[in-house]
């Protein structure tokens, strides 16, 4: 029998490397600026990283997140006042917030068109809609692995549950109308250490952008598409007499606040 379920989200796999996905959720939270009253919405919390900083806002922090295994490891952080589970299209709040924060987690799920504006629509007056998104799909450390299962194995890989955004200028252009956008990206020049069990950029992305590829195949498909994605990999990401890679990552970044 073939085992291709796509697993939960693991934690382990994903904090590997912590800080350097925390620091781009810093940058987001220290754009925001003042706050009304209201609740703070951790939107995709994941395991609760930005949890502690959330809570320096001294407001109600309520955590959604889909993955239960995510959740709880975001109920050990104790800094959440609430934790739902729930899927983020159909999340609502039950009264309107004055941050819906969704750090990297919007872009595992469709629909940007109509969820973001309907996210900005639940903000309470001066409320904020803070969002970061990988903007990273066309780099060779994502585009890597899409090609090479694409042609190892075509047809397996579902597209519409791989990570997708919209351009800069859409974003800008469905928000404009509904509050003040600020809108940016970021290439973070990430230092990644050598990784015994294989390409640090591998290691990097398999946890994330590369779990519904790998959630597709079986054991030994999967094993295939690794080595076949490690044997390419260095070349676009060569390691330097350390074994270290220096890695760029983009990210795009955007604001609304709420008249």
């Amino acid at each position: 029998m073939n085992d291709t379920t796509e697993p939960d989200w693991d934690p382990g796999a994903y904090y590997r490397f912590r800080g350097l996905r925390l620091r781009p959720a810093l940058d987001l939270l220290r754009s925001i600026g003042p706050l009304p009253d209201g609740d703070v919405i951790d939107l995709g919390c994941g395991a609760g990283a930005v949890g502690p900083a959330l809570k320096q806002l001294r407001r109600p922090l309520i955590g959604v997140e889909q993955s239960p295994q995510m959740l709880s490891q975001a109920r050990l952080t104790g800094v959440y006042d609430t934790l739902i589970e729930s899927d983020l299209v159909e999340w609502a709040p039950d009264r309107p917030p004055a941050l819906i924060f969704a750090n990297a987690t919007l872009h595992w799920v469709g629909g940007h068109d109509t969820l973001v504006p309907r996210l900005a629509e639940m903000l309470a007056p001066g409320g904020v809609l803070a969002v970061q998104l990988p903007n990273q799909n066309n780099a060779p450390s994502h585009r890597f692995w899409t090609q090479i299962a694409d042609e190892l194995f075509p047809g397996r890989s579902d597209p519409a549950k791989r990570p997708r955004i919209l351009l800069p200028a859409e974003y800008f252009r469905m928000l404009a109308p509904l509050g003040r956008v600020s809108l940016w990206e970021t290439e973070y020049y990430q230092e990644l250490a050598p990784d015994g069990e294989g390409h640090p950029v591998r290691r990097f992305t398999e946890a994330t952008f590369a779990r519904p590829i790998l959630g597709a195949l079986n054991e030994q498909e999967r094993t295939q598409l690794i080595a076949a994605y490690e044997a390419s990999i260095g070349k676009a990401y060569p390691t330097d007499a350390r074994g270290t890679v220096l890695f760029p990552f983009r990210r795009l970044f955007f604001t609304l606040h709420a008249p």
